[in-house]
């Protein structure tokens, strides 16, 4: 089964943040907004990964 999280993208002065507001401290930053996405789901999957390994 695929789910899917929301994802909120900012624009800040010189580079662009993302976070999850379903997976608290899931945040990442990027210098794009192709960047940014890309670090988002690398984080994501990082952040799921740690909480499955930790229960």
């Amino acid at each position: 089964m695929a789910s899917g999280y929301a994802v909120i993208f900012e624009r800040a002065e010189s580079n662009w943040a993302a976070y999850v507001p379903g997976l608290p401290g899931c945040i990442t930053t990027g210098a794009t907004i192709e960047e940014t996405e890309r670090n988002i789901r690398e984080a994501i999957s990082g952040h799921i990964a740690t909480l499955r390994a930790f229960g």
